[in-house]
Formats: structure tokens, sequence, C-alpha cells
């Protein structure tokens, strides 16, 4: 016990620092002053190399800070806020594309002009996030809605009509399921419901449905988490059907531990820890090297992405996450002793001790491939939602320790002074 505390002191402090470094880098670096909204094309030392917006990516910064600003007091202050309202109303006039209607462009010129679609929901999941944190942290009721309508709206391509995303219905193409659909609704349905009774209970169905969805690509007699199956849950043939990323399962794996919690089901929290953290991890770490392999193929064969081998930041941070959430769940040591592993990894091999946040890409050995610490992908969002994850678990699980540290008996009762007023 006494080891497990000086661990979990030992990390929230590390963590707390390395959190107000990656926040300064982007304070520093990323702001357009000018135009509101966010530059996330950036070099090692912050200079910008492209000044394009990223529609996801403005949504997740402007998410970041909001949350930042709503859980902790030292980031409680006017620049992230200003920030974050100026890229959400960057978001509001620009992110949707002509003809009218909800979808959002994929990047923006840096003035706002669309120069790009993705036919996917994910500019959309991000830009809901935005709205609703958005709301919380301003209380002004327009953001709110506008995270609702786009809600309501991404459900709907979902689950009923996929033509308004401008996916084409080829007769060749396998009727596939990615992981990532029911897992960014699952992150939405979270979002929007927590301390909102109307929205939980509107979202409830959903929920379920999504976490039905995600724990079908539990496949293999339960020996293998798949990143696509058949829309009817079962596994598809090729490449697409062998296709494991590691990192997502991870990821999955703490969104569905967050769902399991709110159920009360320890059953279910169970069969996620064993499935979507322990099976991906131990299957997906490099035994050589160490970190965790960016793409594998379930039958062991050579996956065609050029980058397989690739070790990036946000599994790993998606790892960090997991396996903390699970201990402060469980209890179980050998979780503790798995973040240990991964944050020492993590921690020594993407933090730049130079110049702030952490790079994104490194090769099989663990040696910086891409010095950039921004682009396209990569951007203010899975370090620092990482590391304010982590500081908030480590934070209640040292608390929940010192309360057990406590004394269970009656203290003695004070001494009665003596006439002379000895003590």
């Amino acid at each position: 016990m006494e080891k497990a505390r000086e661990s979990l002191r030992v990390w929230k402090e590390r963590v707390e620092q390395e959190l107000d470094r990656v926040v300064a880098f982007w304070l520093e670096h990323s702001h357009d002053q000018e135009l509101g909204g966010f530059f996330t094309c950036l070099g090692h030392d912050g200079k910008v190399f492209d000044d394009l917006k990223y529609v996801w990516l403005q949504a997740r910064q402007v998410w970041m800070y909001c949350r930042l600003y709503r859980n902790f007091q030292r980031f409680h202050h006017a620049e992230l806020l200003d920030a974050a309202k100026a890229g959400g109303e960057l978001l509001l006039r620009c992110a949707r594309v002509a003809p009218p209607g909800r979808k959002c462009a994929f990047v923006l010129t840096r003035d706002g002009r669309p120069a790009k679609v993705q036919r996917t929901i994910f500019s959309e999941c991000f830009y809901t996030m935005a709205m609703d944190e958005l709301w919380r942290v301003t209380g002004e009721g327009r953001y709110q809605t506008e995270a609702v309508e786009m809600m309501d709206q991404i459900v709907h391509w979902v689950r009923e009509d996929p033509r308004g995303l401008g996916q084409p219905q080829l007769s060749g193409a396998p009727a596939a399921e990615p992981m990532a659909v029911p897992m960014m609704l699952l992150n939405l349905v979270q979002q929007l419901s927590e301390d909102n009774t109307a929205l939980a209970s509107k979202y409830a169905e959903l929920g379920d449905w999504c976490a039905h969805r995600i724990l079908q690509h539990v496949q293999r007699d339960g020996q293998a988490v798949l990143e696509n199956v058949s829309v009817h849950g079962g596994e598809l043939p090729g490449c697409l059907g062998r296709h494991q990323n590691p990192g997502h399962a991870l990821e999955a794996g703490w969104f569905l531990l967050r769902y399991a919690s709110r159920k009360g089901d320890p059953e279910l929290r169970a069969h996620i820890i064993d499935k979507f953290l322990l099976l991906p991890f131990h299957s997906g770490w490099d035994p050589e090297f160490g970190g965790l392999f960016y793409f594998q193929d379930a039958d062991g064969l050579c996956p065609t992405q050029l980058e397989w081998d690739m070790k990036l930041w946000w599994p790993h941070c998606e790892a960090m996450v997991a396996f903390l959430m699970a201990y402060h769940d469980t209890g179980d040591p050998a979780l503790l002793r798995l973040f240990d592993q991964v944050a020492e990894y993590t921690f020594r091999q993407f933090r730049d001790s130079e110049h702030g946040e952490w790079f994104g890409y490194l090769n099989r050995q663990g040696k910086v491939a891409l010095t950039i610490k921004g682009g396209p992908f990569k951007g203010c969002f899975h370090v620092p939602r990482c590391l304010a994850m982590c500081e908030e678990l480590l934070g209640s699980l040292l608390s929940r320790v010192a309360v057990d540290r406590e004394p269970t008996c009656s203290p003695p009762a004070p001494a009665v002074p003596t006439r002379g007023g000895a003590k």
C-alpha cells in the first residue's frame, strides 16, 4: 500500500507539471489573434508551417480549453476562455459547408473558407463536443442548442440515412462498421449527458446501442478486438477484417468503463478490462523495443499500412488513461503496474524536454521520425486530455488512500488541565 501510494504521488506531480508545460506550448504558439481559432501545424519549436485550419482540431482545442477552464482552478483565467470562445465563433461562422445543412468541412483556409470535406461524422462529432463545453463554461444557450441539433443530425446519419454524408453505395463495398463510429457516439452521449438529466434520458437508448455495437468488435471467441466488423456483428474477410488498432481498442475500453460505471455493472467492467485493455495491450506491446504498435493483423500477417510498426503518441495516451481508470475502479495492483509501464515509456520517448509538448511519431525503435508537434491529425487534444484525466484520477486515488490511512478507532479523550494550567 505504501509503495503504491508513493507511486501515485510521484506520478501526480509529474503529470501536473507536464500538463502545465503542454498547455503553455499551445497558449504561446497556436492562437490566431487576428482571425480567431488555432494554428495546429506547428514545428518542433512551435513555428507555424501551414495556416490551414482543420475543423476537428479546432473543435478539439475549444473543447480542451473549456474543460481545463471548468475543472482546474489554475486554468480558470481569461486567456484560455477568450481563445476558446474565439475558436467557437470561428466554427459557428465557417465550419458548416454549402449548400445549407449541418455537414462540416474537414479543412478551412486561415480566413475560414472550406477547402476539403470528408464523408464521415468526425468533424461534426468534435464540433458537438466543443459547443457543449462552451455552453457549460459560458452559460450561453445558443451553444447548447447547436450541440444538440448537431448531435441529432449525426444520429440521423448513422442510424437512419447515411446518404447525407455523401458516401456512394457501391455494389462491391462490404457492409462494414468501423469501431470509431459507435465509439464516438458513446463519447458524445457521455459528454451531453453529464449533469443533464433531460439529455441523459433522451440519449440513454443510444448509449446502450453504442455499447452493444462496440462490444461486437470482440471476435474469434474473445481472442481479438477487430477494428471493422460487418453491420451484423460478424468478421469480415481479407485485410479489412483482420485489421487491429491496439490504441483504438484501449480508448474504446475507457469509454466503456465509464459506461459500465454509470450502469453499476461490475461483470461488464471485468469483461471490458479483459477484452479491451489487457488483450490489445499484451498483443500490441512491442516485446523488443517497447511501445504499442500502431496497427496489427489478427493472423500475424504483415499489415499493409506503411506505418504499422510506428509508435504514435495517441495510443499511448489512451493506454495511460485506460489503465489508470481501471485501477481506480478496481484497485487491482496489476493495472497500476501496467499504467506505470506505459507512462514511463511515454514520458521517456515522446516528451520534448527542450521546447515542450510531445513528438507524435516515432519509428519502431522509439526514435523521433517526424519532428512536428502538430499537423492535420495532432493538435491540442490527446496529450492534454490524457494528462488532465490522469491528474484527476491520481488526485482521487490519493484522497482515497488518505482516508484509508486514517485511524478507525476513536481518538483518546483530551487530558484535563490541572489547576495550575499545565497542558
